[in-house]
């Protein structure tokens, strides 16, 4: 299975130019088994990641563009009368796909926001009171803008903490670039990628990273370096409980795809930027300062002392 891991990581880098590690992240969510906010400014790559990742996998797929005018039934269904019967019938929407992605998911109203909360939380959709379970394996990859602020809503911190991890994709380096506009130019334009894992196998992974060995001595760790960010006066607000149990399963899922079945501390530091800092509010003493999240929570986990490797 390793095997097929490594061509997924191989696949979507061919795609995403010279940004390893942040298909190494998107598909440590997947393992997780959480959702995704890739955050950064346009053409950089967002869409085309959640877009590659859905082609790599022999699931459904689907996509909703948000807008202004985007209503909460189109993104988990609605009903309609049937003009023969008189019987009401229910017509899905795109979030009972297996990946779904939200594109701009900032673009649209609090309202249509929040239509995802319990899909991202409890994996189901209520309908007219009826809750309807979605397809497994599932996940939502939300992109979005932080630039633009024109026609944009602000994604709360409750629906912020919804999502298990954050990246940020970056500008490519010079020589990425050169690759990226070369096989663009060849005639590229177009993503076609073949699957290489079935749901099933997708499933059976994920069961293997929840089996990875977290041993006292890390979940101690875990535990200290999210309770340093609620100390820290760089925060007026730290990581909840919720991320707690989010940096474990990351660390699980890291360690997974290093090929080991125990966490160690360099698998919480790997992960803990991206499941951490969109879970953090910076005081208003560190934003005069310009001090930025990444920052706070690089002398967090800096003033945690790491135990030493130990297999359990």
């Amino acid at each position: 299975m390793n095997e097929k891991l490594n061509l997924l990581l191989t696949q979507l880098s061919s795609v995403i130019f010279g940004k390893e590690r942040q298909c190494r992240l998107t598909v440590c969510a997947l393992l997780a088994g959480g959702d995704l906010l890739v955050e950064d400014v346009p053409g950089v790559g967002k869409t085309t990641l959640a877009v590659a990742l859905a082609q790599s996998l022999a699931l459904s797929f689907g996509r909703i563009q948000f807008t202004p005018d985007t209503l909460p039934g189109d993104v988990t269904g609605y009903s309609t009368i049937d003009m023969r019967t008189g019987a009401l019938q229910f017509h899905e929407g795109p979030v009972m796909h297996n990946i779904v992605l939200a594109d701009e998911i900032n673009r649209t109203s609090p309202k249509t926001q929040a239509s995802l909360l319990e899909v991202m939380a409890e994996r189901q959709v209520t309908v007219e009171g009826r809750s309807i379970p979605l397809p497994r394996p599932f996940m939502v990859i939300a992109t979005e803008n932080p630039i633009e602020f024109a026609g944009t809503y602000h994604l709360p911190e409750a629906q912020l903490d919804r999502f298990l991890m954050r990246i940020s994709m970056g500008y490519p380096e010079e020589k990425d670039e050169m690759d990226m506009l070369r096989a663009r130019l060849e005639g590229a334009d177009q993503l076609s990628l073949e699957p290489v894992l079935t749901g099933p196998e997708i499933l059976e992974l994920q069961r293997e990273a929840a089996e990875v060995c977290v041993s006292d001595r890390i979940m101690h760790y875990i535990v200290r370096i999210v309770a340093e960010t609620r100390r820290s006066k760089s925060l007026s607000l730290g990581a909840s409980p919720r991320a707690t149990i989010a940096l474990a399963r990351c660390a699980r899922a890291w360690a997974l795809l290093e090929g080991r079945d125990f966490v160690t501390p360099q698998d919480v530091q790997a992960v803990a930027p991206s499941v951490l800092t969109h879970r953090l509010v910076l005081s208003l003493d560190a934003g005069m300062r310009s001090v930025t999240a990444e920052e706070a929570l690089r002398e967090c986990v800096g003033n945690v002392a790491a135990p030493p490797v130990i297999r359990a």
